[in-house]
């Protein structure tokens, strides 16, 4: 298109442009103008003769159009009336005259007007372009017929054209045709040709339509039969109500759901309950909805093992065999499963315990819960409460909801298909809460043994006794649990395993099912003892065996891969080979720093994934005073260090520790690993230790290992996770232990296992500790050995 110039021709025609528009000639078609560009054409035309070129857009999300923006063809048209809204816009009737090509634009303040160049159609009087016009009229006689959008007076208006070039347009104008297809119709100027493309239109467009008719109409006639289906059922009924003739074998799912009913053993309550819904179902159309909601409500009611009850295995001695195949140690739940079926072996019946296996991963939690059911014979259910944040889990929705269902206890209950299950509740401590209420709440009546005898489901209504039912929760942190919930269970703590411990779990376990799973032969590998330890103390740092029994299976497949061309060959796998399957070792043997340094002590933590040591360092500078605390400490530890700080500033001169030590110096203390975010209160001891240390320049014994919560007064407080503790100091190869005293009950319950080769001492202030870790800090040899003996009690 050529560049718009200034006006010098009195021919040119102001140009509208239209969006998502088509206007034909000999059509009157009302438009609606808003933008400042067409408003201004509008006014010109209306001043001049009131002609407008209507030109389409090419993109009509186009707001101020140039003429490239613009098709090309076009049609003149007639203003025949306007009219101003109220809301600022003007609508504006318009009468297509004739097509039109533009040839020029030049501009005109905000719009611009278009030079036309008229084109004449072609085929307008051959008896071809006849016939293939009345076969346009008579398809589109069957087009608006079958059309439910378009009136009957399109008809009308059809029926007074004779015109071969109007009637093209008219029909053009109501074809449900794309823009792009309408502008090239405007465009064709053959009219033979376009008679063609309009049949062949209306062709598709009437075959399109029958097809919608014939759905529609299957639809309507299927609706129609189950409409009259209804109605007479209904009408039968009345009549037989009305004749006393009712009888039951017209309502065959009624039948059914009373055999249902009685053939279970349900509670005289429930069964009312059931025999009432049962009752409403006969009273209303099995074709509707609350119809269904009842019959889905029977089901559940049905499927639950009303008085169904496993007989437990009361054989102590194989159920103790049976334990111990599975699982290697773990003697507290093992000892409380049997006392509780010795008991059951005495009476008939007895409330089912409710016990919590609390532990890092790991170490056999979710495994012994089945294993426990195995040995008692009973069937076994796991729900697994990790991320459960919504209250209806537990309980249930409404029957008022769509879609609602019983919660999972009771749907773990159908699965179960008994009344006293072993059932374990996995990660009870990683519930949440939310706007929906808090699924911790929901469990207090689940485990509580003096209310869960009359367990109501939200969708059920009704009672469940859940009296019988062993349950089994686990956790990783016994502080993550509600302190309502703890005080419904009884809590079973279970340390991570010893060194001798895991040897035994690989030998006996582990190593046996990685060789089967991976199709080795029974001699195809051998793995000596010293191997596998090797793998424990190097390959794997954990509380658990599941990091080791991943070692295993890498092994394993190492050989499977080497023996492939020799199928049976045996595999001797010695320590030093370990590299060759496993690689470079990512750890260390004693995570401990050798020898005895100045600023540093061995400090004891636990967390969800078991216990580990931490080795805290500090250091004095030239500075103002300033503490700076490093390696990603959590704000109680920061507290717990502000505290150390503080004792030692005021109670620090027996030790030979300046009361204005800041004064000039600057301390650093610093726990290695700081990317892994460390926190809790029980450092505090090992923190004033080390900054005894460097203070006084007194080296700490790197063999000494100590934790406990520090106060202003220098009393140590007791911690928790003691097991834990013991066990990482046990890997790291530390075997003397500084433990608070009001830990010394905690110490007596551990196993005697983990107790064994530990030399523990407990302190009830941090001065105890300091005779034992700085013993010529005091003036006298003499006078340190008489306090050390007087202040401290030490367990072999």
């Amino acid at each position: 298109m050529s560049t718009p110039q200034p006006i010098t021709d009195s021919a040119h025609l102001p140009v509208l442009p239209l969006r998502d528009l088509i206007v034909f000639p000999s059509m009157i078609f009302p438009l609606l103008i808003g933008r400042p560009g067409t408003l201004a054409a509008v006014e010109r035309a209306i001043a001049g003769d009131k002609r407008l070129f209507l030109l389409a857009q090419r993109d009509s999300n186009q707001e101020d159009p140039t003429p490239d923006d613009l098709f090309s063809v076009g049609v003149i048209a007639s203003v025949l009336q306007t009219l101003k809204l109220p809301n600022g816009l003007v609508k504006v009737l318009v009468e297509g005259l004739h097509r039109a090509r533009a040839t020029g634009f030049t501009l005109h303040g905000n719009s611009f007007d278009a030079l036309p160049d008229s084109l004449e159609l072609t085929g307008t009087e051959p008896l071809e372009t006849r016939a293939q016009m009345k076969i346009a009229v008579r398809q589109f006689r069957d087009f608006v017929t079958l059309n439910r959008q378009l009136p009957d007076e399109v008809l009308m208006s059809l029926a007074g054209l004779s015109d071969p070039e109007r009637t093209a347009d008219f029909i053009l104008t109501h074809l449900p045709l794309a823009l792009p297809a309408k502008q090239e119709a405007l465009e064709r100027t053959d009219l033979l040709e376009q008679f063609r493309v309009i049949n062949r239109t209306l062709e598709e467009e009437i075959e399109i339509l029958k097809i919608e008719r014939s759905v529609e109409g299957q639809v309507r006639e299927k609706i129609s039969r189950s409409q009259r289906a209804y109605y007479l059922q209904e009408q039968l009924r009345v009549i037989k109500k009305e004749l006393g003739d009712e009888g039951e074998e017209d309502f065959s799912d009624v039948i059914a759901y009373r055999k249902k009913v009685r053939r279970t053993k349900m509670p005289k309550l429930v069964r009312d309950r059931a025999e009432e819904e049962v009752e409403k179902l006969k009273g209303m159309p099995m074709m509707s909805p609350e119809a269904s909601v009842i019959k889905n409500y029977l089901d559940w009611l049905c499927a639950l093992p009303w008085g169904v009850l496993t007989r437990d295995n009361l054989d102590l001695a194989a159920a103790e065999r049976i334990l111990e195949e599975d699982h290697f140690g773990l003697k507290k739940p093992k000892e409380r499963i049997l006392e509780h079926l010795a008991v059951l072996a005495r009476v008939e019946k007895i409330k089912g315990p409710i016990l919590c296996l609390v532990g890092p991963p790991g170490v056999g939690k979710t495994s012994l819960a089945r294993s426990i059911a195995r040995a008692m014979g009973r069937s076994f259910v796991r729900l697994s409460l990790g991320g459960v944040r919504d209250e209806a889990e537990i309980r249930g929705h409404r029957r008022t909801y769509i879609g609602s269902m019983p919660g999972r206890i009771i749907q773990s209950m159908k699965r179960a298909a008994s009344m006293n299950p072993v059932f374990l509740l996995d990660e009870v401590d990683k519930m949440a809460s939310d706007f929906r209420g808090d699924p911790a709440a929901a469990l207090l009546e689940v485990l509580d043994p003096e209310q869960n005898n009359a367990f109501s489901d939200h969708y059920l209504e009704v009672d469940f006794d859940l009296s019988q039912v062993l349950f089994i929760t686990t956790a990783n942190l016994r502080h993550d649990i509600p302190l309502p919930l703890q005080d419904r269970m009884e809590i079973i703590e279970m340390h991570g395993y010893l060194r001798h411990e895991k040897l035994a779990i690989a030998r006996g376990f582990l190593v046996p099912k990685q060789t089967r799973d991976h199709g080795l032969g029974k001699n195809e590998m051998c793995l000596s003892d010293e191997t596998l330890l090797a793998v424990t103390d190097v390959y794997t740092r954990e509380s658990g065996v599941r990091e080791l029994e991943r070692q295993i299976a890498r092994v394993c497949r190492k050989v499977a891969r080497d023996n492939v061309h020799h199928r049976g060959r045996k595999t001797d796998i010695a320590p030093t080979d370990l590299e060759k399957f496993l690689g470079i070792p990512p750890y260390k043997e004693n995570m401990v720093d050798t020898g005895d340094r100045v600023g540093s002590a061995v400090g004891l933590a636990w967390n969800s994934m078991g216990g580990d040591i931490l080795n805290i360092q500090a250091t004095l500078m030239k500075g103002k005073g300033n503490l700076l605390l490093t390696g990603r400490l959590g704000e109680v530890m920061k507290e717990s260090a502000q505290a150390a700080v503080s004792f030692l500033r005021s109670r620090g001169a027996p030790w030979s520790v300046p009361a204005d030590f800041l004064k000039s110096h600057d301390v650093h203390i610093h726990i290695p690993e700081g990317a892994t975010p460390k926190d809790g209160p029980s450092a505090g001891v090992t923190l004033a230790t080390a900054l005894l240390s460097a203070i006084s320049g007194r080296p700490v014994p790197a063999d000494v290992a100590m934790t406990g919560e520090i106060t202003l007064r220098g009393n140590i407080l007791p911690i928790g996770g003691l097991a834990e503790k013991v066990v990482a100091a046990r890997r790291a190869g530390i075997h003397t232990l500084f433990v608070p005293e009001a830990n010394r009950v905690d110490w007596s319950d551990l196993d005697p296992e983990l107790r064994d080769g530990m030399n523990v001492h407990f302190v009830e202030n941090v001065e105890q500790l300091w005779n034992y870790v700085f013993p010529r800090a005091k003036k006298s040899a003499r006078a340190s050995t008489a306090r050390r003996s007087s202040s401290a009690r030490r367990v072999h």
